[in-house]
């Protein structure tokens, strides 16, 4: 019911009773991101659902793929990275699918910060490698690239010959 009197939810409804799926996910993913601008974790993810769904059902692989990374993003900053993870995964199968490199490294990224959030930090570490060759051979931006190498970390000496500072 809530959706329903959202901003966009005339727009919304419309197209998915024409069986507009483009149009539908567009204006569902749009009503996401504006959820989430207001931290609005609920109708995000209800509406980044929908947007998924009709991405899916207009053979958009692409845009399905971007919408499930967004889902784990969402998920991730709404303090659930375990529920993420399974978001970003489905991300770097679909763009793994299409060679889409670039989308690729961004849900590895993704899903090596979920990763760490839940103490997995080999895990994260790994992802985070896979991030910063994928994000480079795309031709990221370098913000991009720049939090996949900050997930990436650096090593410490530790033990035996090691510094003491």
């Amino acid at each position: 019911m809530a959706l329903r009197r959202a901003e966009l939810a005339v727009e919304y409804l419309e197209a998915a009773g024409a069986a507009d799926h483009r149009r539908a996910g567009a204006t569902a993913a749009t009503a996401s991101e504006r959820a989430i601008e207001g931290g609005d974790w609920w109708p995000a993810d209800a509406w980044a659902h929908r947007a998924l769904w009709h991405f899916e059902q207009a053979q958009m692989t692409l845009a399905a793929a971007r919408q499930a990374r967004r889902i784990g993003d969402l998920r991730t900053s709404a303090g659930d990275p375990a529920s993420a993870r399974r978001y970003y995964a489905e991300a770097i199968d679909e763009a793994r699918d299409i060679g889409a490199e670039h989308e690729q490294g961004l849900a590895a990224l993704g899903l090596g910060r979920a990763h760490l959030d839940l103490g997995e930090v080999t895990a994260a570490r790994r992802l985070a490698a896979a991030s910063v060759d994928l994000l480079a051979r795309a031709g990221a931006p370098a913000v991009e690239l720049d939090a996949a190498r900050g997930l990436l970390g650096t090593e410490v000496a530790v033990g035996e010959g090691a510094e003491d500072d």
